[in-house]
């Protein structure tokens, strides 16, 4: 069994350190290196006689390499595309004529074999050599193309392919992204919303489900996909998705308790419109009977959330409680765990907390008390509901369990307007 995945960019003098490390560790008598010789090596040697050879080959059996030549392969495919270095590319394939169809990172990765991965970035004269070399996998190139947001280079994998008319499912990878330049080359290379029978197509679960958080995208691309022909439903979840306040606005015209409603799990995310259960769709603090202002929260739609404060919402609107007792937070939550604060924290962007200073602003109170239960999505790793009961949003993002999730500004603002854990 694998224990190791090379990351998208392996960096080669990396890799020999760690070889290094783990010869070192595995003479030290050191129990994880130990293993690793055991389930990678065919006649583990003594830790006193292992050699340098014996931990790079450990290495990369272990990286799902049949061999430390064939990492060190890798390395250099992929630091040659990331150079546009055709020349480099051209010597290695003809050396090695089975790099040409073997996933660039060795192990089944979707950024795929060497064509399509320079097809994610856009890197067309590698593309043109290796497909004159004989590389295939053109059809999985243009959807990475596509999803990236690569236009030039998908409308060459285009031209190569002959100009096919795109599959149903190559709406998905950009929706994704939120690539509006992806799904517009998409639906103009004739990708269909809906099929013979005027089912849907679109995949708009992916856009309202996708952890990406680019607000003016996910609205061009819904908008996209209902001028191609696709009904989207006429509800105020819908129009907050959509980024429509002219529609937010008839909605309250006709529904004046609209800024005070909460909205079910499936009110926000549409079974009907492929959507799934409160996991699998991902944001921070949980929107299972928010409000459309916990909602502009965690997508990050600030003109939206001035919209509902100005037209008179109360910033300390609550959630709706469950038969189990959970829910009841208010906006001011979903500030301090928020998907956006995943993003600033994974990109290591600096943090600011806009919508905390909205609120706090508004009124909202900083100590506030809900009790609250959370199961991440999967793609953040294993995780099972953890339950916090009866704390204030300071206490919420002390304790939540995943740190990259927590906004420090949005907690150093709530304690600064007085707010405790």
């Amino acid at each position: 069994m694998s224990t190791r995945r090379l990351p998208v960019r392996p960096d080669l003098d990396q890799l020999r350190h760690q070889a290094k490390d783990l010869l070192r560790a595995f003479r030290a008598g050191d129990p994880a290196a130990a293993a690793e010789f055991a389930r990678h090596h065919p006649t583990p040697p003594a830790p006193a006689d292992a050699r340098l050879a014996d931990a790079q080959f450990v290495l990369a059996r272990a990286y799902e390499a049949p061999s430390w030549p064939r990492l060190v392969q890798a390395c250099e495919l992929i630091d040659a595309i990331w150079r546009d270095d055709p020349e480099a590319i051209r010597a290695l394939v003809l050396a090695h004529p089975h790099l040409l169809r073997e996933h660039a990172t060795i192990r089944d990765s979707n950024w795929g074999p060497p064509l399509s991965y320079a097809a994610n970035l856009g890197r067309d004269r590698i593309i043109e050599l290796l497909h004159g070399l004989g590389a295939s996998d053109l059809e999985h190139a243009i959807d990475r193309a596509t999803l990236q947001g690569k236009i030039g280079t998908a409308r060459m994998l285009h031209r190569l392919l002959g100009a096919p008319t795109p599959p149903d499912g190559a709406l998905g990878g950009p929706a994704y992204t939120l690539s509006v330049e992806g799904t517009a080359l998409v639906l103009e290379l004739g990708g269909r919303v809906r099929d013979e029978r005027g089912g849907r197509l679109a995949p708009v679960d992916v856009v309202l489900e996708t952890d990406s958080r680019k607000p003016e995208a996910k609205h061009a691309i819904l908008e996209l996909y209902v001028r191609h022909g696709l009904e989207l439903p006429d509800t105020p979840v819908m129009a907050l998705h959509r980024g429509r306040l002219d529609l937010l606005e008839a909605h309250l015209a006709r529904d004046p308790a609209l800024l005070r409603r909460t909205f079910t799990h499936e009110e926000i995310y549409p079974p009907e419109l492929g959507c799934h259960d409160e996991v699998l769709a991902t944001h921070g603090t949980p929107l299972a009977g928010a409000s459309l202002l916990h909602m502009a929260v965690d997508y990050d739609e600030m003109e939206i959330a001035r919209w509902l404060l100005d037209r008179g919402m109360d910033p300390d609107v609550r959630a709706a409680v469950g038969p189990d007792g959970f829910g009841g937070h208010t906006a001011l939550f979903a500030t301090v765990v928020s998907q956006p604060n995943f993003w600033m924290n994974y990109q290591r962007r600096p943090q600011v907390a806009p919508f905390t200073e909205l609120l706090l602003a508004r009124g909202a109170d900083p100590n506030a008390r809900a009790s609250l239960r959370k199961q991440l999505h999967p793609g953040y790793g294993p995780d099972t509901p953890h339950e916090y009961h009866d704390v204030t949003p300071l206490a919420w993002g002390e304790r939540f369990h995943n740190r990259i999730f927590v906004s420090r500004p949005a907690m150093q603002l709530i304690a600064e307007a007085g707010g405790h854990p």
